[in-house]
């Protein structure tokens, strides 16, 4: 694609929004459906608060160090090869997840499941780089991000209700089947994705990946994205829990809430996007860190409240939190140099990984159930969330100038707003 802005996508550029953002809803999902399955893998599998958070940081950890690893190697590969190995890998890890017997067995298929699934949002962001330029991946990662309210609107209320009428190893075997549908389309249709390969000079993998790390712009870039993936990470796992047991939600409602939140973000997702390449990037995000701080400091705070508040406080903090994912990964993939995107993605994605997985464990041992299910210390954790958003909005402003300033420098036309 040229890097002159363009009004339009050719019919191939739709095809490649259109499956990542497929693929990204098969690995949102598998990640995203363990929150709703919280209350039922409690009981299923009588394991506590701080085991769950286990099962869920696991998953985190293990793709924060197959990130680190692969980094060094992903600019060296045709991207397209790489996608489809560690896609590979995925649907292995989520298919023994959907036919694990116990807690530990489920702990270790999650642990399998994230040193493949982990990698995949890194390499899929090169590749968006790769073929779009800054001017309209604000867009683009509206489109692609759309997995995440896609994956509430049909993947988790399919989920529980596969969960509730069959056993909550259904919702697995359902990502299985839908992943590889999905992974023959882009064995089939996708072109080798290669260009980046004549940017590579030699040398150890280590070497490059050493390199990546040490540059001091990188480097901001990466603290920015340890906090970014604080509130999401805190948030979710136990966000199912605390709906039925603090709020009074019933199980009933469950996919009713989930289905309009993910509405909602189908409709937002894609008009964020846009926003952000129109009035720009930063600001788009210093607005969805204000919404979430509001929301959150509101949701965390509440007693047992009608489905109907419940539904428009949802649905305004995922519209804050989405504001801040898609403008933030539109900015961040303006920082690394053409040569260096699969390694920053890589290290990015692990390090978002990583601290996602910390900040899952700690919200499991924050908050704890009391004997009637009820979690106590919930609005604690909504102030830990506050407070790592704000410190995110400064360190964003520090991105938003460098790629400001990189932009200004290039001697190509740029005529977008970061």
């Amino acid at each position: 694609m040229s890097e002159q802005k363009t009004a339009t996508f050719s019919g191939y550029e739709k095809f490649i929004i259109a499956i990542l953002a497929t693929l990204q809803f098969t690995v949102v999902l598998d990640f995203m459906v363990l929150s709703p399955l919280g209350y039922i893998l409690l009981d299923k599998l009588s394991i506590s608060t701080s085991q769950f958070g286990l099962v869920v940081s696991a998953y985190a950890f293990s793709a924060g160090a197959a990130g680190l690893l692969t980094a060094g190697f992903a600019d060296k590969f045709d991207r397209k090869k790489l996608l489809l190995f560690f896609y590979c890998g995925f649907i292995v890890g989520t298919f023994l997840c959907g036919i694990a017997p116990t807690y530990h067995f489920l702990l270790m298929a999650r642990i399998f499941t994230g040193l493949f699934g982990g990698v995949i949002g890194s390499i899929s962001f090169a590749i968006i780089t790769d073929l779009f330029p800054i001017q309209v991946r604000g867009r683009v990662m509206g489109f692609v991000q759309m997995a995440f309210a896609s994956s509430q609107v049909l993947g988790i209320p399919i989920g529980l209700y596969l969960a509730k009428e069959f056993s909550w190893h259904a919702p697995f075997l359902m990502i299985v089947g839908l992943s590889i549908v999905v992974g023959f389309f882009i064995l089939t249709y996708m072109k080798p994705i290669n260009a980046h390969l004549k940017l590579q000079t030699g040398g150890n993998a280590f070497a490059h990946l050493g390199k990546t790390l040490a540059r001091p712009e990188y480097l901001q870039a990466f603290a920015a994205t340890t906090l970014l993936a604080t509130g999401g990470f805190m948030l979710m796992p136990f966000g199912t829990a605390y709906g039925v047991n603090n709020l009074g939600i019933r199980e009933a409602q469950l996919p009713t809430l989930y289905m309009i939140t993910g509405i909602s973000m189908l409709v937002f997702s894609p008009l964020i996007g846009k926003i952000s390449d129109k009035i720009g990037k930063y600001k788009v995000f210093l607005a969805g860190s204000i919404i979430t701080c509001v929301m959150t400091l509101i949701y965390c705070n509440l007693s047992v409240t009608p489905l109907w508040i419940i539904i428009i406080l949802n649905v305004s903090l995922f519209v804050g939190i989405t504001a801040r994912m898609i403008s933030a990964s539109a900015l961040m993939t303006a920082v690394p140099e053409a040569k260096d995107r699969g390694a920053f993605m890589g290290i990015n994605s692990s390090i978002q990984q990583i601290a996602g997985g910390i900040a899952s464990l700690l919200a499991g041992f924050i908050v704890s159930e009391t004997s009637t299910g009820f979690l106590e210390n919930y609005p604690t954790l909504g102030n830990v969330v506050i407070f790592a958003v704000i410190i995110t909005a400064l360190l964003m402003y520090r991105i938003h100038k460098y790629v400001t300033a990189k932009l200004a420098a290039s001697p190509a036309p740029q005529n977008t707003a970061v």
